[in-house]
């Protein structure tokens, strides 16, 4: 039986996009929340630091327009306006190795219907041969018609469908990995065929506008950790930073506890939101059927790279490239609260499984020459600092049959459910999955309470 509905109490684990998320869903529904969090802040893999004067993001984080459940979230802790999206999907990308010197292509849509939005830049898209161009979008009408739940998407790889379907070596170069590692942070022969369906048609085969690209103007830590936290206090949510659970288990009369240094809390529900390593430490005996699968799903790096230039050397927001180990540049200055003129640029390296444990100094020797070859204006430039922020576990890893590994938000143990990017969400590991399955891991909690409530973006909607 339920607990008395004025004595309701949930306890989520985890400070994250998945846990803040969660915790907000239930106090929303007139649950009494506690969040637990380890370290002394919140925002989970997505955050911001001091370096000097800066306010630096750990690594540069984007969404789409397709990503509503993200978008609720940004509502939620009234940032929306902080982190706007394009008015259209507009990408500059940089071939810095074509035989006739440096091409700048662009990605852009236009207002027409989906297939025939993206049909101009393609057509125009100077990267690839007109044969190639026309593979490619032959291949994006076999893409729509996919399923990408089918499990057996799941257990092939991205290049193997695309090898099937006629896409050259250089347009998965220079279309599809330039986006499907971005997003799933692994290149096409390490991506399940599952999430790569899912990205490309989600983002480029719905809706027109769907693949614009949103990005924070402020630091990540004004919308994950201070906003959040403040709409944490607004809806009731007892948050305790430095605060790591260390055991989680039944009480007698079917309630659970959750022991975290000095304190034993009670609670009729309990979330777990954090990485799947430390879900299965803390995992009850009997939760999961196979609590070893969780030790099987591989994580990916990402690696940031971090240069103040002593001018300007960037006049976009940002670009991609080809032809050169640089994948995406972004221009953090005005959001990190540089003073004094100069430019900081951000050098977002995905899949970076080579490089993530390189020493700063062979990175520097490496990058600074290849943004001079990428952009005039550095060359001569003064660099005022270089550092570097890597995160060896960012993701989950996309790899081919990890679907099958990816536990739902429900346990075994009644009371008991699990969030976080790695979970079953259908998304790869990003801010969208990250909230999404926050709103499921909720939405079970409050079906055990026998709690009222619809789905977020119903209510939105």
């Amino acid at each position: 039986m339920s607990a008395p509905v004025a004595e309701q109490h949930a306890v989520v684990v985890g400070g994250g996009l998945a846990g803040i998320t969660a915790a907000l869903r239930l106090a929303d529904c007139g649950v009494r929340v506690t969040l637990l969090e380890g370290r002394p802040r919140l925002g989970g893999l997505a955050f911001s630091f001091r370096r000097g004067e800066l306010t630096v993001d750990n690594g540069q984080h984007v969404y789409l327009r397709c990503c509503t459940a993200y978008r609720w979230f940004l509502d939620r802790v009234d940032g929306a306006a902080l982190a706007p999206l394009q008015d259209r999907l507009d990408v500059p990308v940089l071939d810095v190795a074509h035989p006739r010197g440096p091409r700048l292509g662009r990605l852009r849509r236009t207002a027409l219907p989906v297939p025939l939005h993206l049909g101009r830049s393609l057509a125009a898209y100077p990267h690839l041969s007109l044969t190639e161009r026309a593979a490619v979008a032959r291949a994006a009408f076999a893409l729509r018609k996919l399923d990408p739940a089918d499990p057996a998407l799941d257990g092939i790889d991205f290049a193997t469908w695309l090898g099937r379907h006629g896409q050259s070596a250089r347009a998965v170069e220079a279309l599809w990995d330039l986006i499907g590692v971005a997003t799933l942070n692994a290149p096409a022969p390490h991506a399940s065929m599952g999430l790569a369906a899912m990205v490309f048609k989600t983002a480029l085969l719905t809706e027109p506008g769907a693949a614009d690209i949103g990005w924070a103007h402020v630091p990540l830590g004004e919308l994950h950790d201070t906003r959040a936290r403040k709409a944490l206090d607004s809806a009731g949510v007892r948050t305790a930073l430095r605060t790591k659970a260390t055991r989680i288990s039944r009480t007698d009369d079917g309630r659970w506890t959750v022991d975290v240094p000095g304190e034993q809390l009670t609670a009729d529900q309990v979330v777990l939101a954090v990485p799947q390593r430390e879900t299965h430490d803390l995992l009850p005996d009997g939760a999961l059927d196979d609590p070893g699968s969780l030790l099987d799903i591989g994580t990916a790096p990402i690696l940031n790279l971090h240069v103040v230039y002593d001018r300007t050397v960037l006049r976009q927001p940002f670009f991609t490239a080809l032809g050169s180990p640089v994948q995406w540049v972004f221009d953090r200055t005005d959001s990190s609260g540089l003073k004094g003129g100069g430019q900081y640029l951000a050098v977002s390296q995905s899949a970076a499984q080579n490089e993530i444990d390189t020493p700063v100094a062979e990175l520097r020797a490496r990058y600074l020459p290849e943004l001079e070859r990428l952009l005039p204006a550095a060359r001569g430039a003064g660099v005022r600092d270089f550092f570097v922020t890597r995160e060896r576990t960012a993701t989950f890893a996309p790899t081919p049959g990890v679907g099958r590994l990816r536990p739902g938000a429900r346990t075994r143990a009644p009371g008991l459910h699990l969030a976080g990017t790695w979970t079953a969400t259908g998304w790869p590991a990003t801010m969208e999955g990250a909230v999404r399955s926050g709103f499921t891991a909720a939405a079970a909690a409050l079906t055990a309470l026998g709690r009222p409530h619809e789905h977020p973006l119903k209510e939105a909607a």
